[in-house]
């Protein structure tokens, strides 16, 4: 049989073979910057329509806003605290570790860049709401992309059936078209990574490394906090019986991280939990949402990648400007589960957005595989358990021999 080395595997070579060549080549891997801005580039131009589309889809897809009820907006208010939470952990570990110091990536034209972008908090708001939509998609405005498909989602919800089905079906198509599109600018990925690899390490020598390895440990970290901080109290407060849950999740959470698919571990986790007593309709519906809106390993894993790439770049973000990037990391990241590195084309958008080098997400691409396990089994993690959470909300009270209904 001929041997095809995966695209990861192919990563990983394009990344040993740029730090070959910024080691002993310094003045040869400066020069092959060009292949890194190329790819870049391909990411760059995959932002707006895969961030309107997927948004768009996903509002006006649950989009008889009647039908998603009172259940709906109890799993959507969870989702969103639970994320911002995420959200938070990721970026105080990050500010407390600090991996990204000393990688210098492009500080000085970066910096005056990120300047010009200081403003006002009446600017910033009067800001976000795009005057031509086609402007913002022009400029990688990312914010502003967010608001006017969150509106045309809402606004083609609530159109009748006949007349929403036709755009909700080119907003479908466009998305998938876009994942496609993804996959393709990722078979270029090892030759980007690469070089990428190797203008760092001929500007910086080795030492990127350790801050790359840095990086690792700070992800794990925070999401080892996050399990223990934010979803165990989470679970012993809404009353779910935690061994059980455990026993019912340590499965499908070890497929996901293995795979580094959530979607393989959906299978099991749905059996799962209705196993574990949380009635179907509530697994149907909280358990896809939650693949949505609910992705608490990536949003942490996004928070933390945005900042370590300020500070490769020597950037001093002030809080505010750190709460309004997670703010729009939490708005983007939304209806991407699952879509091969989705996060980075999210992560891109927004670093283009905050004047912030996008020569740090080919950087961190080269160890993303190892990243991306332990965020996709705390995706899935927190989505089951958001399916036992809902379901107490629902009335549902879980006892040794199975669940039982409250009455009323």
């Amino acid at each position: 049989m001929k041997f095809r080395p995966s695209l990861t595997q192919m990563i990983f070579a394009g990344m040993g073979i740029g730090l070959i060549v910024g080691w002993f080549f310094p003045g040869a891997g400066v020069a092959l910057r060009p292949l890194s801005i190329v790819f870049i580039r391909l990411i760059k131009s995959l932002i707006a329509p895969l961030i309107f589309a997927t948004l768009v889809a996903g509002i006006a897809g649950h989009g008889n806003l009647k039908q998603v009820g009172r259940m709906g907006a109890k799993a959507l208010i969870y989702f969103e605290i639970v994320t911002t939470l995420a959200l938070v952990i990721g970026l105080v570990a990050v500010n407390l570790v600090r991996p990204g110091v000393g990688v210098n990536l492009q500080a000085v034209s970066h910096v005056q860049e990120f300047a010009g972008k200081e403003q006002t908090f009446a600017e910033v708001v009067t800001h976000i709401v795009p005057q031509s939509v086609i402007q913002a998609m022009a400029e990688g405005e990312v914010l502003q992309i967010v608001v006017f498909a969150v509106l045309f989602g809402i606004a083609l919800a609530l159109l009748p059936e006949g007349k929403r089905s036709v755009m909700l079906s080119f907003c479908d198509s466009l998305a998938e078209t876009m994942f496609r599109m993804t996959g393709i600018v990722m078979k270029y990925a090892p030759i980007g990574v690469g070089a990428a690899i190797a203008v760092t390490v001929g500007h910086r020598g080795l030492s990127v490394l350790v801050n790359l390895a840095l990086l690792i440990l700070t992800l794990y970290g925070a999401l080892a906090a996050f399990l223990l901080l934010v979803l165990l109290p989470v679970a012993m407060i809404a009353g779910v019986p935690v061994r059980r849950f455990i026993a019912a999740v340590k499965e499908p959470a070890m497929i996901a991280f293995s795979t580094t698919s959530s979607e393989a571990g959906l299978p099991l986790a749905f059996e799962n939990m209705e196993a574990f007593g949380v009635p179907r309709r509530i697994v149907a519906f909280v358990l896809p949402t939650g693949y949505s809106f609910n992705l608490d390993g990536s949003t942490l894993y996004l928070s933390l990648a945005a900042i370590f790439v300020a500070q490769a770049a020597g950037i001093e973000m002030p809080l505010g400007t750190q709460v309004l990037m997670m703010v729009t990391l939490m708005l983007t990241s939304k209806g991407v589960a699952g879509v091969p590195r989705a996060s980075l084309v999210i992560l891109a958008g927004t670093l283009a957005s905050f004047g912030l080098p996008l020569e740090g997400v080919a950087v961190i691409l080269g160890v993303d595989e190892i990243l991306d396990m332990g965020r996709t089994a705390v995706n899935l993690v927190g989505n089951c358990l958001a399916t036992a959470v809902v379901a107490r909300w629902e009335g549902v009270t879980f006892k040794q021999q199975g669940p039982v209904i409250a009455e009323g």
